[in-house]
């Protein structure tokens, strides 16, 4: 077991040596490669470090400008402005650019609904050229300015996954008016504090969305919230714009007006607005550890880039080349604006939107969309993989898969076990996997695989993303040796970077550029507990605040919850620190239970024992607690703060738990005595 004697340092205890080489692009069924080795991809990197307005004017100019910047960087920490002077438009490089190249008859979204027929075959299914989007897109950013929007104004975007999502966002992009979309499983509270930070003067939203056979009522929702609004005397929104998707019933009131009609009446004529580089894209709310959301800011022409350029290179995107793209998230997250929307479409690969649960009618429905699309690239997040092993191989077994040439994950640092499970029983056995490390805040992927260039190894994500000065230091900023924890920081600015938090610039400057100074400058804090292996490879810890300090000992929880997964009894777990009367902190454990498996005293017995063996006595949980679910937030991240006052014996949740999924999950949890 490695040991750090500083305060500082984050104990790493768990070691993974499986090592997996890139296979040739063959293999897989592609056409090539884009970076054909690690010895391409360093010296590619090392070029986008040494000189990086070399690098990034170079990425830049694969796109349209209609005004050439006159500098690449302008950079006075924590600011940075990227393309000063240059003007774009987003939405023109997603659309315009492919029909005016003659690519308008190209499929940009390929979209299924939930519901199925009798036969299970799926009920709505759409294919939309880039024209065709064109038409659609240009009409609703007709109706926004009929509506009094223009450059500057925020609209926020309420709705399920729908193409008209990705229209909505693209028309807001192509006037110049920032959304701020929100998850359409967030409550009428939820929206409230979004829209009244935001003070947006639109809300775009549904009559409701399919999940799991049942009508989610977002308009109701979003009624709700604007009675709350009004009765706090803060109700900035002007309209509601709702599409009918369902047909469920609903109330229209004084703002309300028809998706439908209004885009009947509406021309397919508007030019796309000329925007400057630093001009607000968007805002996208992220969780707080305050509890109060904040609002992080990306622009046109940095995050357009970086999104397209990472895009390209860690999915392999080829135009032509018969992929297509399917990434599962929601676009109320960053995953779907920057890797389902921005990212894909100036590639001119199709990217796939689906509206549903991935087991609706039954596990077997991503698998089953994957053939049916003939999907190439499938990027999808390690919760949905543990669901996927807990329903059964079976379920990916019906299907042949053969389509797959790369597979991604997100969201999370992924358990060897699941990295395993996806790399088998989805990859064949031989799809590269790329973890992609990144946040809300960088834009887009920081630290990632390259598929036909990176050695792999479960669990880690590897080598950063070009441009990406990235470390694991102490908060003296001095760099860990090898196998040490750290501090996640980016030392230098990148394109896709966050320009800040809505309306409190303070809360800027103290959550990510307060905690390390190198040389007397601020540089980028992840808030992430990392460490990098003796080859370089880069391993997310966790949360700093998901650190355990266990008897003078820090340990990062992922490290012991990838030992408790690597089990065959367990399926799934998260591991917090509770009050320990001799140690401070000891660890708690909470696990769910692979198919097969019950809770008892002996299979408690068996998970401290597996701990000890395959990290140290140190690590073996002082509590296990079976659960058939963890409480986890609607993008499926586990909700750890709520599992620590568990864990503790507090009897009153006082975190705001808005964004949770399942509220019976933290009810049946709170009732169970300690095992």
């Amino acid at each position: 077991m490695s040991t750090d004697s500083t305060s500082q340092g984050i104990e790493s205890t768990l070691h993974e040596n499986r090592v997996f080489q890139p296979p040739k692009a063959g293999e897989v069924g592609a056409s090539r490669w884009l970076v054909e080795s690690f010895a391409e991809y360093k010296s590619m990197y090392d070029q986008s470090i040494a000189d990086p307005e070399s690098f990034w004017a170079t990425a830049a100019e694969e796109l349209h400008w209609f005004k050439k910047w006159d500098g690449v960087l302008e950079w006075n920490a924590p600011d940075a402005k990227w393309f000063g002077g240059g003007t774009t438009n987003v939405c023109y490089n997603c659309v315009d650019r492919q029909v005016e190249s003659g690519h308008g008859d190209d499929v940009a979204i390929i979209w299924e609904g939930e519901p199925v027929d009798g036969s299970g075959a799926p009920v709505d299914v759409r294919r939309i050229t880039y024209k065709e989007l064109q038409t659609e897109v240009s009409k609703l950013a007709n109706v926004l300015k009929s509506k009094g929007i223009g450059k500057g104004d925020v609209v926020t975007i309420y709705m399920g996954m729908v193409p008209e999502l990705a229209v909505a966002m693209l028309a807001c992009a192509r006037i110049g008016a920032p959304h701020s979309v929100i998850f359409g499983g967030f409550s009428a509270q939820a929206i409230t504090d979004r829209v009244q930070d935001a003070s947006s003067k639109m809300i775009i939203t549904c009559d409701g969305s399919w999940r799991r056979g049942k009508v989610v009522p977002l308009k109701d929702n979003v009624d709700e919230a604007i009675s709350i609004m009004k009765d706090s005397g803060n109700q900035p929104v002007e309209h509601v714009l709702c599409y009918g998707r369902c047909h469920n019933d609903i109330k229209w009131g004084e703002l309300d007006r028809c998706w439908n009609e209004e885009m009947e009446k509406a021309s397919a004529d508007c030019p796309c607005e000329q925007l400057d580089s630093e001009d607000m894209l968007f805002l996208l709310y992220t969780s707080g550890s305050t509890g109060k959301p904040k609002g992080i800011v990306h622009t046109n022409g940095g995050y357009m880039v970086y999104t397209y350029l990472t895009s390209k290179y860690t999915f392999n995107l080829i135009p032509d080349e018969k992929q297509v793209y399917w990434c599962t998230a929601d676009c109320g997250w960053i995953t779907g604006h920057s890797y389902i929307v921005y990212g894909i479409l100036p590639n001119r690969v199709p990217t796939v939107m689906y509206e549903g649960g991935p087991d609706y009618p039954s596990g077997a429905r991503f698998w089953q969309m994957v053939d049916r699309h003939k999907v190439t690239q499938f990027y999808t997040a390690p919760t949905a993989i543990r669901a996927f092993m807990k329903w059964g191989d079976e379920h990916p077994a019906s299907c042949k898969l053969d389509s797959l040439q790369v597979l991604g994950t997100v969201g999370e640092p992924i358990n060897p076990e699941a990295w395993m499970w996806y790399r088998n029983h989805i990859g064949r056995g031989v799809c590269p996997i790329v973890d992609t490390y990144w946040q809300t805040e960088t834009g887009g992927h920081v630290i990632t695989p390259l598929p036909g260039a990176t050695p792999t190894t479960p669990g880690s994500c590897t080598h950063p993303a070009f441009g990406i000065d990235a470390a694991v230091v102490n908060t003296d900023g001095e760099e860990q040796p090898a196998n040490t924890g750290g501090l996640m920081v980016i030392r230098k600015p990148w394109p896709g970077m966050l320009r800040g938090v809505h309306g409190d610039r303070q809360r800027f400057i103290d959550t990510y550029w307060s905690t390390v100074k190198i040389n007397g400058q601020p540089v980028y804090t992840a808030g992430d507990g990392a460490r990098r292996d003796e080859h370089g490879n880069f391993w997310i810890m966790g949360r700093i605040d998901d650190v355990i300090n266990v008897s003078g000992h820090r340990m990062g929880t992922m490290e012991v919850e990838s030992a408790l997964v690597s089990h065959e009894s367990v399926v799934e777990a998260a591991v917090v620190g509770m009050p320990h009367e001799i140690k401070g902190t000891g660890i708690a454990a909470f696990v769910t239970p692979a198919p097969g498996f019950e809770a008892s005293d002996e299979l408690i017995a068996a998970l401290r024992e597996h701990v000890g063996n395959e990290i140290g006595a140190i690590a073996k949980p002082d509590m296990i607690r079976f659960t058939a679910a963890l409480p986890k937030t609607r993008s499926g991240k586990i909700m750890r703060r709520l599992l620590r006052s568990i864990a503790a014996g507090e009897h009153e949740i006082t975190q705001d738990i808005t964004t949770l999924e399942d509220f019976s999950v933290v009810a049946k949890l709170a009732e169970k005595d300690e095992s």
